[in-house]
């Protein structure tokens, strides 16, 4: 028996999972207080190559944002929930309108080797027609963002 209420499509969210060699709490640091020293900005930033560095306000309603060399600031998203050491979940929405925000929950876990990172990006049917390709691109491109942050995880 149909109800009569809309059925909607749902595109399933990109979820990239791996281990770093840190305590939770070092991992946790890293991916938000040190965003600045591993984001790769010059590939993955609205203002490209005049972008200088990311940060994040670590609370509630706190900005996740880049910073151009003129000063100029661009938003990527607000912090939704704030839970160091074990998540963090905030909206993403770099160079687009809040309205078209996505969904990212970031978890750490402790795990025999150190921390699993949980990166969970859902929420594409917010971005209509251009939602399942935007998923796509971001799918390939949180590989060479968290490729950064392994990496420095590695040598920290």
């Amino acid at each position: 028996m149909h109800d009569g209420s809309a059925v909607q499509d749902t595109i399933l969210p990109v979820t990239k999972s791996f281990v770093v060699k840190l305590p939770m709490a070092a991992a946790f640091r890293l991916f938000t207080s040190d965003l600045g020293h591993w984001w790769p900005l010059r590939t993955h930033s609205v203002f490209g190559d005049a972008a200088i560095t990311c940060a994040v306000e670590e609370q509630v309603g706190g900005r996740l944002y880049e910073v151009h060399s003129d000063g100029r600031q661009a938003e990527w998203g607000r912090i939704l929930a704030w839970e160091p050491p074990y998540r963090l979940v905030c909206s993403w929405y770099p160079g687009r309108d809040p309205d078209t925000a996505q969904e990212l929950e970031v978890s750490f876990q402790d795990d025999a080797h150190g921390t699993r990172v949980t990166l969970v990006h859902a929420g594409w049917e917010r971005l209509g027609d251009k939602g399942m390709a935007s998923r796509k691109g971001y799918d390939d491109g949180w590989d060479s963002v968290l490729q950064s942050y392994i990496e420095l995880a590695a040598t920290s």
